[in-house]
């Protein structure tokens, strides 16, 4: 199978359970999950902020990620920036994903993709929703056992799928529905 390379925003990373979906359907490549150093930091300057993570732990996830995913890392060239036309904050993620040569930019802040902005590099914004429910209707019976897998690798707190599901089901209701 053809792994499609994907950039995943920081505000898709954010949520605990919703990351571990993700990056667990990357990892038994469904696709190929990238994300820049600024995306990264955004995704984890936030949880500190918010007190989800210490810094101590949020080093530690993000060193995971990297040594999970080497190949995701993509070093954006600062002058690719001033040519990205989607909004200012966001034009960092624009660029990760024309750098990675993605196909697909994974945001819940579509609105900082307009359809001007991302038709000319031949690249789509999906929602966290969309996308899951996209490898869901492409390969069932793996996301199946991906969401499986994630529930029974939990510990603290022990969670049933049925439980996983209904944590879930905030970020990505449509996703969550077809599974259930």
């Amino acid at each position: 199978m053809a792994v499609f390379p994907v950039i995943l925003d920081s505000c898709v990373l954010y949520p605990m359970y919703l990351r571990d979906t993700l990056l667990r359907a990357a990892e038994v490549n469904l696709y190929r999950a990238h994300w820049s150093s600024e995306i990264l930091d955004g995704t984890f300057r936030n949880l500190i902020i918010n007190k989800q993570l210490t810094s101590e732990k949020a080093e530690i996830v993000c060193k995971i990620m990297n040594l999970s995913f080497p190949e995701a890392m993509v070093d954006v060239p600062e002058s690719l920036l001033p040519c990205m036309d989607n909004d200012e904050g966001d034009r960092h993620v624009l660029a990760a994903a024309l750098t990675a040569k993605a196909q697909v930019i994974v945001t819940d802040n579509l609105k900082h993709f307009t359809l001007d902005s991302l038709s000319k590099f031949q690249i789509e914004a999906q929602s966290a929703d969309q996308f899951l429910t996209h490898l869901y209707d492409l390969f069932p019976e793996m996301m199946r056992i991906v969401i499986e897998q994630q529930a029974s690798d939990l510990k603290r707190p022990k969670l049933s799928v049925s439980e996983l599901l209904t944590l879930l089901q905030k970020n990505v209701p449509i996703f969550t529905s077809r599974v259930s």
